[in-house]
C-alpha cells in the first residue's frame, strides 16, 4: 500500500531576541539579599555610589558641613523602609541608573531644604545672582551672536522684555525635550555650576572632554530647536 509522505515543511529559524536590561549589579545584590547579608550588601551599594551621592550634596548646599549633613541624610533616605526608594527604580535603556540616582538624590536634598529653611535662595544674594548668571549663559550659548543682548539691547524695554521672556519660554521648553539624563547634564552644568571633571565624575563620563563634546551638541540641538519655534535670536 503506498502511503503518500506528508509535506516538507521548513522548521522555522528561532527568534534571537535582546537580552532584558539587568538591574546594576550592586542594586541586584542589594535588593536580593537575605536579611543577614543585607548590611553587607548595603556597604558595598554606599562604597561604589559614595562619591556620586558627595557630589550631589555639595551641589545642592554650601559649606562642607552642610555637604556632609546632606550626604548623611542622603544615606538614611535611601536605607529607610528596607530600601523603599532603590525598588521604586525600574530599567530603562535609554537612560542609566546613575541618572536616575542623581535625580532623585537631588530631589531628596531639595525637598528637605525646602522644609527646613522655606524659600531656597534669595533672590539677591551672591548664589542667586551666579546661578541666573550661569542660566543667561545658556540662553546665550543657544543664540546666533553668543550675547541675547546684542539683539534685544536694540529695542525698546517692552520688546527687550518680550523677546527675553521668549527666548528662556522658548529654551526652557526646548530643555524638557530632551532625555532625562540631558536634561540633567544642563543642569549640573548651567544651573549647579559644576566643572565638566565633576560632571564626568557624577555622570561616569569617560572624561571631561566628553562632557564638553556632549554639551556642545545638546546646545546644537536647543538652537535648532529654537529656529523651529521661530525665535529669531537663535537663528542661524
Amino acid at each position: 500500500m503506498y502511503v503518500r509522505a506528508p509535506p516538507h515543511r521548513p522548521v522555522a529559524e528561532p527568534v534571537e531576541r535582546d537580552p532584558m536590561p539587568q538591574l546594576p549589579p550592586f542594586l541586584e545584590r542589594l535588593l536580593g539579599a537575605s536579611s543577614s547579608d543585607k548590611e553587607e550588601a548595603w556597604a558595598d551599594f554606599v562604597r561604589e555610589y559614595t562619591s556620586l551621592l558627595l557630589h550631589v550634596a555639595h551641589s545642592t548646599t554650601i559649606g562642607r558641613d552642610a555637604a556632609m549633613d546632606a550626604y548623611a541624610l542622603l544615606l538614611e533616605a535611601f536605607k529607610e523602609d528596607d530600601f523603599r526608594r532603590l525598588r521604586r527604580y525600574t530599567v530603562d535603556p535609554r537612560s542609566k541608573f546613575t541618572t536616575w540616582l542623581v535625580v532623585v538624590a537631588r530631589r531628596i536634598c531639595v525637598d528637605h531644604l525646602r522644609a527646613r529653611y522655606g524659600r531656597l535662595r534669595d533672590a539677591d544674594s551672591p548664589e542667586e545672582r551666579e546661578r541666573r548668571s550661569r542660566r543667561k549663559r545658556l540662553e546665550d550659548l543657544t543664540s546666533a551672536t553668543d550675547d541675547v543682548s546684542l539683539i534685544i539691547d536694540e529695542s525698546p524695554t517692552a520688546d527687550k522684555h518680550l523677546c527675553e521672556a521668549e527666548v528662556s519660554s522658548g529654551l526652557q521648553s526646548a530643555v524638557e525635550s530632551l532625555d532625562p539624563g540631558d536634561q540633567l547634564l544642563l543642569a549640573l552644568r548651567f544651573d549647579d555650576g559644576l566643572s565638566a571633571s565633576e560632571i564626568a565624575t557624577i555622570l561616569r563620563f569617560q572624561s571631561p572632554f566628553h562632557v564638553y563634546r556632549r554639551i556642545n551638541h545638546l546646545l546644537s540641538i536647543l538652537r535648532e530647536q529654537l529656529r523651529l519655534r521661530g525665535i529669531e535670536s537663535a537663528a542661524s
